[in-house]
């Protein structure tokens, strides 16, 4: 008998190794960032390049900690996320390096001078380049992992990934640079400047491409012109946030209190997305309550973050560890059916994919009940109250997609 692969049914891939591509991919993205930590070390002097990397890395577990938290209700694979920041780290910042250098050199230098022609790559070609490259990561999760993104949240989890991998990279090197120039004093006020006062810079920038893969990800109409406007205000932003720099402090306080109302406007949809996660969670549930996998005590937990808590902690304490990665399990594949129903309503799923996809959610609500009944002494109840991981025969699924909503 086949063992399941919870992670795998969770991830909506095969159980197995990963696939070749992604090898491939993760390959190809640790070259690159590796490649890109050696140059910076052997151009680096006196130790500015550790210096460099510490100060990059500093914040960056705290940055990574926040994007994380905003998709607790569905977490995205592990090997995906991974994927991106490496891409940011790696094939962004390796690409960014060659077509900056080469379009100072040959293209705005020549025409503007020296001068001028740094400002406009600096304002104008840099912006480009970079959100190209970083949204090209998205374009590939769209392609090959589309049922993956399943709204405006992970749009923005995937996008601020990518762009933090880019970010610390080139961190380093401002950092570097700031030490040779200046010292101490320079390398604070760059500290600050970045490390500090605009930490998701690049986040927000690449969000706004997020918000267009997001869409295309979710809608029928609309998806080319959705992936162009995301990557245009991602390159808008980007090239106001370059340009106030050369205005001084000023010019910089404008452009951040800008973006710190984009930040907030982007905040508040997460939250509106996550509350119809949550209504969600009450309307599609129920007609599996007959399977005896769900009741509506568990309609309760599964629809906020802190019963989800509190009844992972209690499955740890009638049943160890194993407990609560069954409770867990059990919880995300709830979520993982909901957001296929949704995605079902929307049409960008057939029948047969919602059929086939429903039935491996459901056999890992099963396994992940019949766990925790075999960990749970008794007699012990949840604390949210009786619910489906009772001693009950499961029925078999509901036959069939239910009809268009």
């Amino acid at each position: 008998m086949t063992k399941l692969d919870p992670q795998a049914i969770l991830d909506g891939r095969t159980p197995g190794r990963p696939s070749l591509k992604l090898i491939v991919g993760m390959v190809i993205t640790s070259t690159c960032a590796l490649g890109t930590l050696a140059l910076f070390a052997f151009l680096g002097q006196d130790g500015n390049f550790f210096v460099g990397l510490g100060l990059a890395m500093l914040p960056v577990p705290i940055l990574l900690s926040a994007v994380l938290l905003l998709d607790r209700l569905e977490p995205e694979p592990v090997r995906d996320l991974v994927f991106a920041f490496l891409w940011g780290a790696g094939v962004a910042v390796v690409g960014a390096l060659v077509l900056n250098t080469l379009g100072y050199r040959y293209v705005t230098a020549p025409f503007f001078g020296d001068d001028q022609g740094l400002f406009w790559t600096t304002t104008v070609g840099a912006p480009v380049i970079e959100e190209s490259l970083k949204g090209a990561v998205l374009f590939v999760l769209l392609w090959f992992r589309r049922n993956e993104i399943d709204g405006v949240t992970d749009g923005i989890v995937y996008a601020a990934m990518v762009a933090l991998g880019f970010a610390m990279m080139e961190n380093i090197s401002y950092y570097m640079q700031a030490l040779d120039d200046g010292g101490a004093g320079k390398l604070e006020a760059v500290f600050i400047l970045r490390g500090l006062i605009s930490p998701f810079g690049h986040p927000l920038f690449t969000a706004m491409t997020g918000l267009g893969v997001a869409w295309a990800a979710n809608h029928r109409r609309g998806r080319v012109p959705a992936l162009v406007l995301g990557l245009v205000g991602a390159i808008l932003l980007h090239a106001l946030w370059n340009g106030a720099a050369s205005y001084g402090l000023g010019g910089l306080a404008v452009v951040y209190v800008l973006d710190f109302g984009i930040l907030v406007v982007l905040l508040v949809l997460i939250f509106l997305e996550r509350r119809g996660l949550v209504h969600r969670i009450g309307r599609y549930l129920p007609v599996y309550v007959r399977t005896g996998l769900v009741s509506p005590q568990d309609i309760v937990m599964l629809g906020s973050i802190q019963r989800r808590r509190a009844a992972r902690r209690w499955a740890r304490s009638v049943g160890g560890r194993g407990a609560a990665r069954a409770m867990s399990d059990y919880q995300l594949g709830a979520t993982e059916l909901v957001l296929l129903h949704k995605r079902l309503d929307a049409g960008v799923i057939d029948g047969d994919y919602f059929a086939t996809r429903r039935n491996e959610l459901l056999h890992l609500m099963a396994v992940a009940r019949q766990a925790l009944l075999i960990a749970r002494p008794k007699p012990a109840t949840p604390p949210w109250g009786p619910s489906g991981i009772t001693g009950e025969t499961p029925q078999p699924p509901p036959p069939g997609p239910p009809p268009r909503r």
